[in-house]
């Protein structure tokens, strides 16, 4: 049996991580379908977002339990080729040239962070909970802090990831790990009205926004100069950019919009 559900609606995508019995703990085999099903949708030229979620109570309550109790006889080689799985799947979700826009609930703990770190829009229940568990177990939250520390507030990752305190859905909100919080219904709406705030603009502009937003991050201010004037120079001459500044200053819709 699958455990990530892969649904496509017109241009939207939909990966669904489907243990809901183990609230969606990860695997091996969840660990190596979501790398699959983030490379197979990067692919997708028509592609404009994609919806990350869980099935059932919560979103991704971290390592299965039988995954861990069976890395303790790992060896060295074992375990390093195990984190390079792992680290992979957050890599080739966080490269995916579309928004990935995440839907939380119930309880994200260890490696689920990880995830919700990967997402460009993270919204999340009121209900939910969220906890870096791994310092409680001795370990690190080693292949997730790359991920986590691009969008957390640095101070914020230090307490929770050092503490493993649990913090609730505002203080994930206070400390950037989720753009938005709010009841059952109100979460739903927002991630709607963000896919429709996404289907409303020019598809290749999101795709280059984001690839650039990346590269920003990487590089030094003077690579950012030349990148950035390159970038919204081509944009410009574009066929895609030709057609929003035109139907701007005619005052219609541009082609894109349904």
């Amino acid at each position: 049996m699958s455990e990530v559900m892969i649904t496509k609606e017109d241009d939207v995508t939909t990966i669904k991580l489907n243990r809901p019995e183990r609230h969606n703990a990860m695997t091996p085999l969840m660990i190596r379908e979501l790398t699959e099903a983030f490379k197979h949708a990067s692919s997708d030229p028509k592609l404009r977002a994609i919806v990350l979620t869980g099935a059932g109570p919560s979103f991704c309550s971290g390592g299965d339990l039988e995954w861990m109790r069976s890395t303790i006889k790992y060896k060295l080689e074992e375990n390093l080729k195990d984190a390079e799985n792992l680290f992979e799947m957050y890599a080739a979700a966080a490269s995916c040239p579309v928004p990935v826009i995440g839907y939380i609930e119930g309880n994200t703990y260890g490696g689920g962070l990880g995830l919700v770190a990967v997402c460009d829009v993270a919204v999340a229940e009121e209900s939910a909970m969220f906890c870096f568990s791994e310092c409680k177990i001795g370990l690190v939250p080693a292949v997730i802090s790359s991920f986590v520390m691009r969008k957390m507030k640095p101070n914020k990752s230090r307490e929770y990831m050092l503490t493993a305190r649990p913090f609730d859905a505002m203080a994930a909100l206070q400390a950037g790990l989720v753009e938005f919080v709010g009841k059952e219904l109100e979460a739903t709406e927002y991630v709607q009205s963000t896919l429709k705030c996404v289907r409303d603009c020019g598809p290749e502009s999101v795709r280059e926004t984001k690839r650039l937003l990346d590269y920003v991050h990487n590089h030094k201010l003077n690579e950012n100069r030349d990148e950035s004037i390159r970038v919204i120079s081509e944009r410009r001459v574009s066929d895609e950019g030709q057609e929003g500044l035109n139907s701007f200053l005619q005052k219609r819709k541009p082609a894109w919009v349904k």
